[in-house]
């Protein structure tokens, strides 16, 4: 039962980080998922004055990645305050040049009017969005004509087998993800399968099957 209850604390965790333990979490996430972020960050393809929206992005740590020295502005979208107020605190010098704001959301409704963003991305959040078709719809709204959309996740065949995914957990293959953007009105421009190496439980190395959808609002 101890077990149990540690499975389902740390599920609910990377669904939502709440308080010190979700600072942790957080912290564990972002260096398990770097590779993950780093590969979407490099095929946004960063603009000067581009606007970019990012759906889940924990702590932040990875922002000086996408801002280096360009002139654009970062939105950040999150549903746990304890995540939103780490990536402020980690990203304090951003806010205060007016580079980057960090908001909390319902999960659903995206707080920003119509076409606002030149690109959007997410990593490791689909397995938790409550209506995907509603979701997307939302993102391809708030998405400028031509924009880009990036969308990462693990592949379900790996997903599947760990012993935290749970029923809060939908998980994707590459043929799930393409029919509901492209029922959305989103053009897959391409998807990348890619693989890294992550530490399981019991500290040796897997290797852990990812995918990333490069898409276009059409």
């Amino acid at each position: 039962m101890k077990n149990e209850n540690l499975i389902e604390d740390l599920s609910s965790q990377l669904s939502k980080p709440t308080g010190e333990n979700g600072i942790e979490v957080g912290n564990a996430m972002n260096q398990t998922n770097k590779e993950m972020i780093t590969s979407s960050i490099d095929l946004l393809e960063v603009k000067n004055h581009d606007k970019i929206l990012e759906i889940g992005h924990g702590n932040c740590s990875h922002l000086t990645e996408i801002i280096k020295d360009k002139n654009v502005h970062y939105s950040g979208l999150e549903i746990s305050e304890t995540m939103k107020k780490e990536a402020e605190r980690i990203n304090e010098k951003f806010i205060k040049l007016n580079q980057a704001q960090f908001l909390i959301y319902d999960g659903n409704k995206i707080p920003f009017e119509d076409q606002k963003f030149d690109q959007i991305f997410t990593v490791n959040t689909i397995y938790f969005w409550e209506n995907h078709e509603l979701f997307l719809n939302e993102i391809y709204r708030v998405l400028k004509p031509n924009g880009k959309f990036i969308l990462t996740f693990v592949n379900e065949d790996f997903m599947k087998d760990l012993d935290f995914v749970d029923d809060n957990f939908q998980l994707f293959n590459e043929e799930k993800a393409k029919t509901l953007l492209e029922k959305s009105g989103f053009k897959i421009i391409s998807i990348k399968n890619k693989t890294d190496n992550i530490k399981s439980k019991i500290g040796d190395l897997a290797n852990r099957d990812y995918m990333v959808i490069i898409s276009e609002k059409s």
